[in-house]
């Protein structure tokens, strides 16, 4: 653990500024430190070092702890099969190897990818998750066409960059709670079914013994529809850059 690397987070417990609940069940949990992230990898042309493979609490990816020739540590996400002593460098010149950083028009078609960027250089922002990984279908003048895990193809300038290989701790999605007590350390606070609610707190709440929701459709606590209703936006800038949705 590099203590220059970690920044403390102020807890707001699912609370607005004004401190009203915003997001529900949340409040309680262990204390986290923040570990700051490079999801730009801007040490462009300089190589570095594994020095040590870490748990970060506050996501489901392992992260590497890199050490440069300049001496300056910073931490990335680790993608599967990567290990202590392993070579890792970023910019347009680097190899396509495992940890490697590149745009896109340098990586080859089928490769598995991870960490891409949607706007040339802001850093990574999509296919940040546990095992996850994208892929490169095509290439036409200055955009590719990715597959992302959720299988949208999306088109991404060729500018843009991205880590190769698959991310770390595949196994994430089968690991069990095994006890109350493993989602208060996360910070989640037990949930209370509508129909159980009065109603005042709920669409659902109210009425003489266990009569139901009493309505045609499932609600929010706020009184939108809760099943089957799309919530994405019917006409949004980034349509033009979606060539399948995922469903």
């Amino acid at each position: 653990m590099n203590k220059r690397l970690l920044k403390m987070i102020g807890r707001k417990s699912g609370r607005d500024s004004q401190g009203r609940v915003s997001v529900r069940h949340r409040g309680g949990g262990s204390k986290r430190y923040l570990r700051i992230i490079d999801f730009t990898r801007g040490k462009v042309g300089v190589e570095g070092r594994v020095e040590a493979i870490e748990y970060d609490p506050n996501r489901n990816v392992k992260i590497a702890l890199i050490v440069y020739r300049d001496g300056e540590r910073r931490y990335i996400l680790a993608p599967e099969g990567l290990k202590v002593g392993d070579k890792v460098e970023s910019g347009p010149e680097a190899e396509v190897r495992l940890g490697n950083t590149l745009p896109l028009a340098n990586i080859p078609i089928g490769t598995p990818i991870h960490n891409v960027e949607l706007t040339p250089g802001k850093g990574g922002q999509i296919v940040r998750g546990a095992g996850t990984l994208a892929t490169i279908l095509s290439k036409e003048g200055d955009w590719a066409q990715v597959k992302l895990p959720s299988g949208e193809i999306r088109l991404i300038s060729t500018a843009c960059q991205a880590t190769i290989g698959q991310l770390s701790n595949v196994g994430q999605k089968l690991k069990k709670l095994r006890k109350a007590g493993d989602t208060r350390h996360r910070g989640i606070r037990p949930t209370v079914r509508g129909v159980a609610q009065n109603p005042h707190s709920h669409p659902h709440g109210g009425g003489e013994g266990r009569s139901g929701i009493g309505m045609p459709g499932a609600k929010t606590p706020w009184g939108k529809p809760a099943l089957g209703k799309k919530t994405r936006k019917r006409v949004k800038y980034s349509d033009k850059l979606i060539v399948k949705r995922r469903k």
